[in-house]
């Protein structure tokens, strides 16, 4: 699923236009965006959790060269699923 197919889930699953279901998404991931930005994390309960990890300085290589390089700390979102999501996703494994 893509944003433009949630923003047309939303609008017709809860009956409203499609530019307030794409104002609604946009503002949500806005929100969850500079959440992140800021270090907070977001937990939504039974889906998951949003973190920021934290990387350290590590040793990497040019794909081209094969040259090692020394890769700057940095840091990067990270999805914990959540059990309910987890189990629902197994389960619809288990049925086909």
């Amino acid at each position: 699923m893509n944003k433009s197919e949630l923003v047309e889930a939303l609008s017709r699953d809860i009956d409203i236009p499609h530019r307030e279901a794409a104002a609604i998404t946009n503002t949500i991931i806005e929100t969850m965006t500079e959440a992140l930005a800021q270090g907070d994390s977001i937990e939504i309960r039974g889906f998951g959790s949003f973190v920021i990890k934290d990387y350290g300085t590590y040793e990497g290589r040019n794909p081209k060269t094969g040259e090692k390089i020394k890769v700057r700390p940095k840091k990067l979102p990270f999805f914990k699923v959540g059990k309910d999501l987890r189990e629902q996703v197994n389960q619809k494994r288990k049925k086909k």
